[in-house]
């Protein structure tokens, strides 16, 4: 497929009733493992996790590492990528124009609850540069109402996931990333507020199913650098089981 044709399947996914899982990758071989599985029918990087991978916090990893990093793992599969580009790194529609020349057909881009008329123009932005490389790129906008909220109460919260989604889809984005633990009530109000199957959420600990996301009308869940620290951990606990003069565990697959 082109980079046009995987950009149109990946939007077409997030249309599906189905909704859409991804598991977060993170390198060329985290991808290939997941890639492999035949129910996965898209890719998603992690930023946490690709910074992590550097050494870097969070955030702070230099752009030109990022798009190296997506790059490759977009090379390495023929299914549709989608890239967490942070905040777009100061010049979002650069930073998408970027992305494509790498290969990748979507993004998670956040706003960081900046102003919303500066938010909206970087949405605007990344919907143009993707208009100019004649990709109909897939933005998933972030909204960090939740993530950021800083006590505030959740009415509060809410309603401005609501405003700033409502305004990211009216500026050309494909859905709306509402991070956070969000309960069915929650959920309920956001769809209500934004639209059915125009939300994206992530699973953690204490969230909901992803079946039960589905129900409520949710387009996309994701794992951010959760699936990392799940191979984190495995790596951890044999090293452990090594030390104590173990061995390296049956049925292990040889997946590198």
């Amino acid at each position: 497929m082109t980079t046009a044709e995987k950009a149109q399947k990946l939007r077409s996914l997030y249309d599906d009733a189905e909704i859409l899982r991804v598991v977060n990758v993170w390198d060329v071989v985290s991808a290939k493992a997941v890639a492999a599985l035949p129910k996965t029918t898209a890719l998603a990087t992690a930023g946490h996790s690709i910074a992590a991978t550097f050494g870097f916090p969070d955030g702070q990893i230099p752009r030109e590492l990022m798009i190296d990093m997506v790059g490759r793992i977009a090379a390495s599969t023929e299914l549709p990528v989608s890239a967490d580009l942070d905040d777009g790194y100061g010049d979002a529609g650069e930073t998408t124009r970027l992305a494509i020349a790498a290969g990748i057909v979507g993004a998670n881009v956040e706003d960081r609850l900046k102003p919303i008329a500066e938010s909206v123009a970087a949405v605007e932005a990344i919907v143009r540069a993707g208009e100019a490389e004649g990709v109909p790129f897939v933005l998933n906008a972030r909204t960090d109402a939740f993530v950021r909220a800083n006590g505030r109460p959740v009415e509060e919260s809410i309603a401005d996931a609501i405003e700033r989604g409502r305004a990211f889809l009216d500026a050309g984005a494909a859905s709306v990333f509402v991070p956070g633990i969000l309960n069915a009530d929650v959920t309920r109000a956001l769809v209500e507020g934004i639209g059915e199957r125009k939300i994206s959420v992530i699973g953690l600990s204490g969230a909901l199913k992803a079946a039960e996301y589905e129900a409520l009308g949710v387009a996309r869940i994701s794992y951010g650098p959760t699936t990392q620290r799940v191979a984190l951990t495995a790596l951890q606990d044999v090293a452990t089981s090594l030390y104590a003069d173990g061995a390296i565990p049956e049925g292990t697959r040889a997946l590198n």
